[in-house]
């Protein structure tokens, strides 16, 4: 080979090894996009599974407010509760469970105005280290109704709120600015939220107006184990009595008793009801005096008052448990139940 040929052979040689070399590099340039793109894939669905977990955790206090925020926090809320059908929220204390839930949740959801009265110093306590909301003391005061003497030290209204939809629905808003500030990324979502459940809540009041409107002039006295339905009594224009207190903390007396039977005997009162978290056993007596004065009453389907129905079941809802009252109120009070 002569010397011309040989530095042909060499050149040669260098664009071959130059080809090599850029396609090696092509290659490579290939593998790390293509590892780019796995990885940014995997850390994109790990962000995405991780949204889940990162889902706001809220304890709610009894199943009704439970069922409330979780109608406004959908998707981007975990909402458990404390207190489940049949549970008296007066009476309610914490168990060791209950801290441990309460401590690791972002926020804590309760009614307030002492309807949680047993459980008070444990949320006064929990909100020097967490927020803990108190629904029911952030709405305006003129609308709250004040209580009757003997309530509980520190009630200054009746914590009932939740029996007139229309203070509720004002309650849902509330709701939902406290998730918003708890969540600011998702606060559209819930705000949007809130104002379908809030038509819902509003329309619901409007259900009830009609379903109550049936009940005679006569009748339209409503009479309960405890005094749980004032709210109720004034957003239907209905007369509103109990034997007990707002508050279960407070004993029936006999006193107590023999004045529910008067009213009752003289306003010829066909129909008294039991409340799913009071025992029946004060009504009983009042239907056995009132016999004993020539009135015959029954008492008639169990009411929702401080909790929401069996889970699974449409009065296990806020929405569910009100109008099952209205109907069974309706019923009882028409004398359909008789």
């Amino acid at each position: 080979m002569d010397a011309g040929s040989y530095a042909e052979h060499r050149r040669e040689r260098q664009r071959e090894r130059r080809r090599e070399a850029a396609l090696a590099g092509a290659l490579a340039l290939v593998v790390v996009l293509l590892a780019a793109g796995i990885i940014g894939y995997a850390l994109r669905s790990g962000a995405a599974a991780g949204e889940g977990e990162d889902r706001l955790r809220v304890i709610a206090t009894t199943n009704f407010l439970a069922d409330t925020v979780d109608r406004v926090g959908g998707d981007d809320v975990t909402t458990t509760r404390l207190m489940g059908p049949g549970v008296d929220p007066h009476l309610y204390q914490a168990r060791a469970s209950d801290l441990d839930e309460m401590r690791a949740a972002d926020a804590v959801f309760a009614v307030g105005l002492f309807l949680e009265g047993s459980l008070r110093p444990t949320l006064t306590e929990l909100a020097r280290t967490k927020p803990v909301a108190l629904v029911g003391e952030q709405l305006d005061e003129d609308r709250l109704l004040e209580p009757e003497a003997g309530a509980p030290e520190g009630t200054e209204h009746d914590p009932h709120i939740w029996l007139d939809p229309r203070l509720w629905a004002d309650v849902v808003d509330v709701i939902a600015t406290e998730l918003a500030e708890l969540d600011p990324g998702n606060a559209d979502a819930y705000r949007d939220r809130a104002q379908d459940y809030r038509a819902d809540v509003l329309a619901l009041h409007e259900e009830m107006a009609h379903e109550l409107e049936t009940i005679p002039e006569r009748h339209r006295t409503l009479v309960t184990s405890h005094d749980a339905f004032q709210y109720f009594g004034r957003a239907f224009d209905m007369d509103v009595a109990a034997i007990q207190g707002i508050s279960t903390e407070e004993e029936a007396t006999t006193a107590n008793i023999s004045e529910v039977t008067e009213l009752v005997t003289d306003a010829g009162v066909p129909t008294v009801f039991m409340e799913s978290s009071v025992p029946r056993n004060t009504l009983d007596a009042v239907v056995a005096a009132a016999e004993q004065r020539g009135h015959e009453v029954t008492v008639g389907a169990e009411l929702y008052g401080d909790a929401a129905g069996d889970d699974g079941t449409p009065e296990g809802t806020y929405i569910g448990m009100l109008r099952a009252n209205a109907e069974r109120i309706a019923a009882g009070l028409a004398g359909t139940e008789q």
